[in-house]
């Protein structure tokens, strides 16, 4: 094994993962900027009260959780190429017509549609992944497209508010939405499905590289079908652990502006330079983590410990209350940089548990029951800070959801 993994050719990582970044970037800022948006002022002009800017900005998720295995499937079948080509036009153009709409029934369409076109994105981009990419690599792998999360709220926290402040929230959206359909057309040009279909290979390394896939899947148990990989006990554990950290994941993450502005008591431009800490945070713990899964090859290790501490973070938040901002705000970067650090390793397991034939959809479902959770808390946060006027309280249900997931976390069975 350890001859396969000299030979790997290192070209992989410098072709492929500048545009996996760029992509899931995209697609994250298009459906993280609607949280500055609420911050800014699009309540009070189109009308919206409290509980119902909560749904509207939940509801992206909504449709996000409906179409994430129908979108597994075509790219498992057919074509990841193809399938984020579309998407990524699709998803631009909803973005765009967010900062175009007059009422709220249009407003709520055009989240549910922007959440079905980027349903496919994430799972797709994870088995793109474990196509290309051994399970030495995979944590580091999954790492870098994950951080288009935080490295995007990070910058976005910043040109967003910047934006809003300038023009208003409408042109933000369709500032920040017209990219993603410049960038389809790069997309199609670069990427292609399977290290057979490119040039830059030599026949060589496409030989190394596919014996060292073939040696992977002789230590997994074979499963028949989808239906046998949905009912073990792994991947039913790994899709509530997945809903439920997202609850903690979205909560924070939609809401983290308004809350700042709120407690704060500070100016939207001001609001986004903080909002971008944490994320920070986030970054440098996302790589540190990535790098020791994937030495230690430990993933439960790297998942559920760092769930707990981001539990702690939030029941101490509320305990300190409102009136200790600069503590609270501290232990907010803490927990964010403990929510995210964890998903590298998180899906690197999944192929590590399961063949090669079901783990590709298994990621989607996994991933469906993510968005189930971020919709619940991207919803329920927003609603649980409007009934009590402080955020103690969403501390709290944040910081419920991470413990049942550290439980659940702990009892799934390591691949051998």
């Amino acid at each position: 094994m350890e001859t396969i993994k000299v030979r790997l050719a290192p070209s992989r990582w410098w072709r492929l993962m500048p545009i996996i970044f760029i992509t899931y970037s995209l697609a994250y800022l298009d459906r993280a900027n609607y949280g500055f948006a609420a911050a800014a002022g699009i309540n009070k002009d189109l009308g919206i009260t409290a509980g119902t800017s909560s749904l509207i900005g939940a509801l992206f998720f909504l449709g996000y959780f409906f179409f994430q295995v129908p979108g597994s499937i075509y790219a498992v079948r057919r074509s990841v190429r193809k399938l984020i080509f579309v998407c990524l036009i699709l998803w631009g153009l909803c973005a765009a017509l967010t900062g175009m709409v007059s009422n709220i029934p249009s407003l709520m369409v055009i989240r549910f549609i922007l959440g079905i076109v980027e349903a496919a994105v994430m799972p797709s981009m994870l088995i793109y992944i474990s196509t290309w990419f051994t399970k030495a690599e995979r944590s580091k792998a999954n790492t870098f497209l994950i951080l288009g999360n935080p490295v995007t709220v990070l910058w976005m926290s910043i040109v967003s508010a910047h934006l809003i402040d300038l023009y208003g929230w409408r042109e933000m959206f369709i500032i920040e939405g017209l990219p993603a359909v410049v960038w389809a057309l790069i997309w199609w040009i670069l990427v292609r499905d399977k290290p057979s279909e490119v040039t830059w290979l030599t026949s060589q390394e496409k030989a190394d590289f596919k014996a060292a896939m073939e040696l992977e899947q002789q230590n997994i148990k074979p499963m028949r079908n989808y239906g046998e990989a949905f009912r073990s006990g792994n991947v039913i554990k790994l899709c509530a652990v997945h809903a439920l950290w997202s609850v903690g994941v979205y909560g924070f993450m939609m809401w983290m502006p308004s809350i700042i502005k709120s407690a704060g008591n500070i100016d939207i431009v001001s609001t986004g330079w903080l909002t971008a800490i944490p994320y920070l945070v986030a970054i440098t713990l996302m790589l540190i983590v990535s790098y020791l899964s994937d030495k230690l090859q430990n993933r439960k290790l790297f998942v559920w410990p760092l769930l707990l501490v981001a539990t702690i973070a939030f029941f101490t938040a509320y305990l300190l209350g409102a009136e200790h901002f600069w503590i609270c705000f501290v232990l907010l970067a803490i927990a964010a940089g403990c929510m995210y650090a964890p998903y590298g390793p998180f899906f690197a397991l999944i192929p590590e548990l399961l063949p090669s034939n079901v783990s590709g959809v298994s990621i989607g479902l996994i991933n469906s029951f993510g968005a189930l959770g971020a919709f619940i808390g991207a919803w329920l946060v927003g609603v649980i800070n409007a009934a009590t006027g402080s955020a103690g309280a969403s501390y709290v249900f944040m910081g419920v959801a991470l413990v049942l997931s550290v439980v659940l976390m702990a009892s799934v069975k390591a691949a051998k």
